[in-house]
């Protein structure tokens, strides 16, 4: 009988936990304004899963300032309306004991940490003493603004004025998803109706389905002949033209970017008659070079051997320039 007893208790006491933890009318809209109103981030959560938080003094800013329960916005006779910061934080003490935040501790990543202080000392061996102060400071500074954090869990869950990160725990569905879930039912009981449609709802849906099909086959062929006309292409040329028409067709993307552009080829010149060409004419390159080497040769040695003979052709050519000149001052007179 005992045992029974027990047994019986057991649901009561459960049923009265959870009817302490239903929220409120009012309750419900303030944890829904902040949840929408206060800016979060997001970041892991003991390196689990991500989550979103949000800052504790940032949260109050909002409720004293822009919120309806606000000093200056709250309507005369409200239910609420927060005329002190303290009674906007204990109110968010209570929503943090329903379970809808907790408080979470911040760390920083040590990984990248590391990473940052030896390319720190990389620096500064480098730099000079002065470049040095202003290269940290400014590494300081991105440290600030760029510093990745996660959370974990806060010993003490209690909600503090500050710059301390409250992990939210509560996520409302939103009002389309019952939308969208209704809708699904609908269709599905509208598809198994769908003998007891009109004869005219029937016909337009057969027409539907058999263009629907016809499409899928004009694409399956389509992505058939492209293949084929490459193919094509690519054995009768000997893989110098790669031609392909709708090259996007069996890409991921957007229904009118598969049909864009119609088609696109490209088209590999020969490398071999350019080497054959190159070859030529280095090898001709090489003999006009040698042979000038050599009239260069024979040239130096027939100045060596006959010097007296130059002088003479030179005597000879001055005489006959000298007699031309006479000549042509005579015809001029």
């Amino acid at each position: 009988m005992a045992d029974r007893r027990v047994k019986k208790r057991k649901p009561e006491k459960v049923g009265k936990e959870e009817e302490k933890e239903e929220l409120t009318k009012l309750q419900k809209s303030v944890v829904n304004w902040v949840r929408k109103n206060v800016p979060t981030k997001k970041t892991k959560f003991e390196h689990s899963h991500v989550v979103e938080y949000f800052n504790a003094g940032k949260a109050l800013d909002a409720l004293m300032k822009d919120s309806p329960w606000a000093p200056d916005k709250a309507k005369a006779g409200a239910e609420l309306k927060f005329e002190f910061r303290e009674q906007a934080i204990d109110y968010m003490g209570d929503l943090m004991r329903l379970h809808m935040f907790h408080r979470a501790r911040k760390v920083a990543v040590a990984e990248k940490d590391k990473k940052k202080k030896k390319e720190e000392t990389d620096d500064d061996e480098e730099d000079t003493k002065k470049s040095r102060k202003e290269v940290k400071q400014k590494e300081k500074e991105k440290e600030k603004k760029k510093r990745k954090i996660r959370l974990e869990m806060h010993y003490d869950q209690m909600f503090l004025d500050g710059p301390d990160a409250y992990v939210w725990l509560y996520d409302p569905t939103p009002w389309y998803y019952y939308i969208a879930g209704a809708a699904i039912v609908l269709g599905i009981i509208a598809v198994c109706l769908f003998p007891l449609w009109p004869m005219e709802m029937r016909q337009g849906v057969y027409y539907l389905s058999v263009a629907a099909a016809g499409f899928l086959v004009f694409i399956i062929v389509l992505a058939i002949i492209k293949y084929i006309i490459f193919v094509l292409t690519f054995i009768f040329t000997a893989g110098k033209l790669k031609f392909w028409i709708f090259p996007n067709l069996t890409e991921d993307v957007g229904f009118f970017e598969s049909f864009w552009p119609i088609y696109v080829y490209t088209y590999d010149k020969p490398k071999k008659a350019k080497d054959s060409d190159d070859e030529e004419s280095s090898d001709e390159e090489s003999e006009e070079d040698e042979k000038e080497d050599r009239g260069r040769d024979g040239d130096g040695e027939g100045s060596e051997g006959s010097d007296g003979d130059k002088q003479d052709h030179s005597d000879d050519n001055s005489k006959s320039s000298e007699a031309s000149k006479d000549f042509e001052f005579v015809q001029k007179e």
